[in-house]
């Protein structure tokens, strides 16, 4: 694992936010990668629930300032940056007011979706890449956690197919149990289709529930893990259809070098 550089790209990170099995996942393996020499960059939203001072997160001036077209609007690209205690792991937070100011995740006072989920969902997609571009870093595999993250697949595949930053770059995304009921905006697919990636790839996101945006960045990714105990049915039965690694689930108490074996030999 020495050396290797491991992008870990999740809506959810302990200890910025509640313990969740996707937030303790994704830091646990990122710190399994990093305490094993591998490098690694561990990208979130800044969700306006995060304590700013507490977790002593400070804007980087060089990396922002650029602006992101969705859905034909500008929407200005600010980036912050902490470092996980004792860990000395960085931890990069995509920003912007209209998106992630508000002081709660996914879901309003009444625990309705957001009805621009979707657009928060390609934002922090295109986010990661640019930053990631600003940043000049190469990453040798990038592990997807959470649905928030889960069109990062995609616009790798069809947005940013013939970045070179890119090329040797290998996609993973793990599946949990833990989605959302209901739908995001169906008018996903013409902000999609707006970045010229073409509807054939998207037909899954004509009913942009949880199963089927999972289903879209498990089909664009080159790998997949197991993140849960249990998933839906329909989940279960379309991972069987996918003829490319996998890893299959292992609680934290099991955690162990199986997930660098499968990194660095299965992927």
């Amino acid at each position: 694992m020495k050396d290797k550089r491991v992008l870990f790209v999740s809506s959810e990170v302990v200890p910025y936010l509640p313990e969740t099995e996707i937030g303790t996942t994704a830091f646990e393996l990122a710190k399994k990668v990093h305490k094993n020499g591998g490098q690694t960059r561990i990208f979130m939203p800044r969700f306006g629930v995060i304590n700013e001072r507490r977790h002593q997160l400070h804007e980087v001036i060089r990396l922002s300032g650029m602006n992101l077209i969705i859905n034909d609007m500008d929407m200005p690209l600010i980036i912050k940056v902490a470092s996980i205690p004792k860990e000395r792991m960085q931890v990069y937070f995509i920003d912007n007011d209209e998106y992630f100011k508000r002081k709660a995740i996914f879901t309003d006072e009444d625990d309705k979706l957001f009805d621009d989920n979707d657009e928060r969902a390609i934002f922090f997609a295109k986010g990661v890449v640019e930053t990631v571009k600003k940043l000049n870093w190469s990453p040798d595999i990038i592990h997807v956690h959470g649905w928030l993250a889960s069109l990062l697949p995609l616009y790798l595949k069809e947005y940013y197919g013939d970045d070179p930053l890119f090329t040797n770059s290998k996609i993973v995304t793990s599946v949990y149990e833990n989605g959302f009921e209901g739908s995001l905006n169906k008018k996903i697919i013409e902000k999609i289709k707006y970045d010229n990636i073409a509807e054939s790839k998207i037909e899954q996101l004509k009913s942009p529930n949880y199963i089927n945006l999972l289903k879209s960045a498990v089909a664009n990714s080159d790998a997949f893990m197991i993140g849960s105990e249990k998933l839906p049915k329909e989940l279960e039965d379309f991972l069987k259809t996918q003829d490319k690694p996998s890893f299959a689930y292992k609680n934290l108490e099991e955690f162990s070098d199986e997930y660098i074996e499968f990194y660095t030999t299965q992927i």
